[in-house]
């Protein structure tokens, strides 16, 4: 028998967090004191481990407790689904642990990243895979032509510095936007112009009229969209609107 204080030592969980698995019945001790306290036996930390192990896998507590309380759950079939998941996971782990080494190398030798590994720090994001396509689309522009040359001579610390400020402007939407904040309120323009000035400070001049052209691509290209709209269904129309109200807001200043 172990109690509660032994058993967290032991899983590196905090009481509180054992007294709530208690309480939503994904792990009830077998046994008490005479003065009620918990009391878990061996069958009960094998039953922890494999709370543990789905957790750390990216599984919710309501659906650990699914899999682990029904007896025709398919846990293998779950396991595998995991597996998978888990070696992407390491996959892009691996791959990041490079990238830090080459940083890491570039700032000790002071030679700049090249563009893709400077790019990297974005995730997912891949230029390479966007670059034909704006070149066709905007290598003509003036537009195109101030961004190539600002950011050639960008480092690593510069492009973290961007996608930093992007991020907590994204946070800054979704927070206006849960809120219920309308998109012509002065809050949320206030938003938009942070947007635009991210990008007319670090890539190309980007006047109202310029942003307000933008965001009609927020909506037309479903890969913008879907960056707004996996945060919350509908974000990306409400920037719409707000990029609009911010354009209006300064034509009348």
């Amino acid at each position: 028998m172990y109690r509660i204080g032994e058993v967290a030592n032991m899983a590196g969980l905090s009481q509180r967090a054992l007294r709530h698995y208690d309480e939503v019945g994904l792990l009830t001790p077998s046994e008490r004191t005479d003065s009620g306290y918990r009391l878990y036996t061996t069958q009960d930390l094998e039953r922890l481990q494999e709370i543990l192990l789905y957790r750390e896998l990216g599984v919710a507590l309501d659906r650990i407790a699914i899999i682990i309380n029904d007896p025709r759950a398919d846990r293998r079939a779950i396991l595998e689904e995991q597996r998978t998941q888990l070696s992407e996971r390491i996959a892009k782990l691996s791959a990041m642990s490079e990238l830090v080494e080459q940083a890491l190398a570039s700032m000790e030798t002071g030679a700049a990243m090249d563009p893709k590994e400077m790019l990297s720090v974005f995730g997912d994001f891949d230029p390479a895979e966007y670059e034909a396509e704006a070149r066709a689309r905007w290598g003509n522009s003036n537009a195109y032509r101030e961004s190539a040359q600002r950011t050639k001579s960008y480092s690593k610390s510069d492009w973290e510095r961007i996608c930093d400020r992007n991020k907590a402007i994204d946070e800054s939407l979704v927070a206006a936007f849960d809120r219920g904040i309308a998109a012509d309120a002065p809050e949320a323009m206030d938003i938009a112009e942070e947007a635009r000035l991210v990008i007319d400070r670090n890539f190309y001049s980007c006047s109202h009229e310029m942003h307000t052209q933008l965001a009609e691509m927020y909506v037309a290209d479903q890969r913008f969209r879907d960056h707004y709209d996996r945060r919350r269904d509908g974000l990306a129309e409400w920037l719409v609107k707000a990029i609009r109200a911010n354009t209006r807001r300064a034509e009348t200043n």
